[in-house]
């Protein structure tokens, strides 16, 4: 296996101690030995973490890059009145921030100011960041980009199991089914290293593309964008109609089965075949595979998730699974591959706008008044539910809306939808506070950027797409100038009159106390500890307190699932088009996603230059046939236009997607964001944007955008 597909790859070893830690960048958080010198940093694989198995894809290879890349901030930033942004020292910096918060809290209300977190963030971070904008600012108004990636996904399976782990097994237990069907995930170039765990399943692959991880499928099925749901009805109506059902499963460990036949009874194969374009015989043969194998996997991918019908679609698919018998038997499930390197800490610990930590409800008063206590306030203080991500960021600036937005771990210029709406309305903030450790696109926008330690300089934990709680060590120190975020957020809470010790800037004391907050939740910490992390012990939530030797979850739905009568849930939907259809003025469908040598906004991987020479610009991927209707040449540059906006990239014409379909990679900044072209439909349920699916239209603009 090469390098770039997770293989590992020769590098001339570097003198000195060997720190353990794990990769900055997607959920399998592959473990990584870190040795040598700041400026001579290199990494190895861990050769007996379960996950990567020695392997590392290209992103993780040359992540100790970033450590040293050109341009990182290493002084806080502060916009003079000439609109230039000059060094300013830490203490300046920061009682600007925390004088214009108070002035515009005393003019417009607490929830005058807003936090927008991340799913990088460790544990302790996102926790910490939930306790501030509750406690030292008092505003409702947080949310985290997230929002963008796993919500639907957990939306679907918290009403579905009662608990949301994107997946409810280790990834191991993948090397022993026999059929995986992936819907709407690209591991091949999304998280390589997952690769080696789907070498020995066939594969069936449901993705408007014929990606890398479709070319390696038993069976591909390439349904028109948007119609992923109609198709996961049809697939649960041909189990039923071919008897396929595992009724003894259904019967003894889910409910509502009745309502969900009834509400797909309508969806037969032939009218499936009209909405999706999948033959009928392929929707057969693939119900076919899955309920014939021995061990199965259903797991679900952005693909299928980012839509406005995004958590009714993941419902769908968990109805087939549970149809089938698979969630929580031994060697088969159902899961949602987590996309960010903390996707699933991320959303746990407070940081999402409607939760507090341990996945407790900002409504319930129990949930209040229990997270209340450890953090020593009164539960009437506790704000109620903000609004989401976009919703968020959709109100800045306005008379409802905060006047003043302070980011963590997040560049929303690039991966919000609607960009340049977004972008206009941070501009439009009174104050725009940025912490990261690049000058990334929304930093360049700020009026104060703070520079902040990254992944090999802070300790912390992270916990995994499988819901292992991982050990984040520190290599080396953070440069001269460089404070860590629990440092940054400390400093901040003093300054805006909370007690000192209530805001800890050592990540072992936040985990305790965050510990304490988790504890009773679904998702229960309170067992872990950084001693038994640092003794190897594996660990899986919810793993509570009681005793020290409590072994953590790793398959938390084998006996019963985590409602108070221990049954899944079948839930009715009903399959509806995309928020806009091609018409006569937007006659093609739009979608975007990721390319194997970046990741997310690109603001980091867009830094190391071996990964921007293996992916250097933005492309719009179009057929050879639907190019050549519209005057395109390959390499020739064209615009995607939608309702919404317009983005440029370079033409690549493939025959790996549909005729009706052009795909852009999002990690690219100004005129090549390929959210500049999406829109703003939400997901009733989730508040997942539309990320996957608009309608557009394609013009050539010459050899230069």
């Amino acid at each position: 296996m090469s390098a770039e597909a997770g293989g590992p790859r020769p590098q001339a070893p570097v003198a000195g101690p060997e720190t353990t830690t794990h990769c900055p960048y997607c959920a399998l958080q592959c473990s990584t030995e870190l040795s040598g010198g700041r400026g001579r940093v290199a990494v190895r694989p861990s050769p007996d973490f379960p996950v990567n198995r020695g392997g590392l894809c290209q992103k993780g290879w040359t992540a100790p890059a970033l450590l040293g890349t050109p341009g990182r901030l290493l002084t806080p930033l502060v916009r003079g009145t000439d609109g230039v942004l000059a060094p300013a020292s830490w203490d300046a910096a920061l009682d600007l921030v925390a004088g214009r918060l108070r002035e515009i809290r005393a003019l417009h209300g607490a929830d005058a100011v807003g936090v927008f977190g991340g799913g990088g963030l460790t544990n302790e971070k996102a926790y910490t960041l939930g306790k501030f904008a509750r406690v030292a600012l008092g505003t409702g108004q947080i949310d985290y980009n997230g929002r963008f990636c796993m919500s639907s996904a957990a939306a679907a399976a918290g009403a579905a199991f009662g608990l949301d782990r994107g997946l409810p097994f280790p990834v191991t237990d993948l090397d022993g089914s026999d059929v995986v069907l992936l819907a709407g995930a690209n591991p091949a170039e999304t998280m390589p290293p997952l690769m080696r765990h789907l070498e020995r399943p066939d594969l069936i692959v449901i993705d408007p593309r014929r990606t890398r991880t479709a070319e390696r499928a038993a069976l591909h099925l390439q349904p028109v964008p948007g119609s992923d749901l109609a198709l996961a009805l049809g697939l649960l109506h041909l189990a039923v109609t071919e008897s396929l059902v595992d009724k003894e499963y259904v019967e003894a460990r889910t409910t509502g089965f009745d309502a969900a036949w009834e509400a797909c009874a309508g969806w037969w194969p032939e009218r499936v075949e009209e909405v999706t374009g999948v033959p009928v015989a392929e929707s057969r043969r693939a119900v076919r595979m899955l309920a014939g194998a021995r061990h199965a996997h259903v797991l679900t991918g952005r693909g299928a998730e980012q839509h406005s019908k995004g958590t009714d679609t993941v419902t769908a698919f968990i109805g087939l699974a549970l149809a089938l018998g698979l969630p929580g038997r031994a060697g088969s499930g159902f899961g949602t591959l987590t996309g960010q390197g903390n996707g699933q800490g991320g959303r746990e610990m407070g940081q999402k706008a409607d939760q507090l930590p341990g996945y407790r409800s900002l409504t319930d008063p129990a949930d209040r008044a229990h997270v209340a206590s450890v953090w020593g306030v009164d539960p009437g203080s506790l704000p109620g539910p903000g609004r989401s991500a976009y919703e968020l960021l959709d109100s800045l600036g306005t008379a409802e809306g905060p006047r003043a937005l302070l980011v963590f771990g997040s560049n929303p210029v690039v991966s919000a939808p609607r960009a340049a709406h977004v972008t206009g309305r941070l501009a439009a903030l009174d104050l725009l506070v940025v912490a990261d450790f690049v000058p990334s696109e929304t930093a360049a926008l700020a009026d104060v950027v703070l520079p902040v330690a990254q992944w090999a300089e802070e300790e912390g934990t992270l916990t995994s797409l499988e819901g292992r709680v991982l050990r984040r060590r520190a290599h080396l120190s953070p440069p001269p100038g460089v404070r860590t975020d629990l440092e940054v957020l400390h400093g901040l809470a003093v300054r805006l009159g909370q007690p000192p010790d209530r805001f800890p800037v050592r990540p072992r004391e936040v985990f305790e106390e965050l510990r304490r907050a988790t504890a009773g939740g679904r998702a229960d910490y309170s067992g872990v500890s950084y001693a038994r992390l640092d003794a190897g012990e594996v660990l899986h939530w919810p793993c509570p307190a009681g005793d020290d030797d409590h072994p953590g979850t790793p398959r938390p739905f084998l006996d019963r699932f985590a409602h108070p009568d221990g049954r899944a849930r079948f839930t009715a939907v009903e399959h509806r088009p995309p928020a806009r259809e091609p018409d006569a003025e937007f006659p093609l469908y739009g979608t975007t996603g990721r390319v194997l040598a970046q990741y997310q906004s690109g603001a980091q991987t867009r830094r190391v230059p071996e990964l921007v020479e293996a992916a250097p610009e933005a492309f719009v991927e179009i057929h050879p046939d639907t190019a050549g209707r519209l005057g395109l040449a390959d390499g020739t540059f064209a615009e995607v236009a939608s309702a919404y906006g317009s983005a440029r990239a370079r033409v690549r014409l493939t025959r790996a997607v549909r005729t009706d379909t052009v795909f852009v990679p999002f990690h690219f900044p100004g005129a090549a964001r390929a959210n500049l072209f999406t829109g703003d439909a939400l997901d009733p349920r989730s508040r997942m944007p539309e990320f996957k699916v608009g309608a557009v239209r394609v013009t050539p603009v010459g050899e230069r955008p």
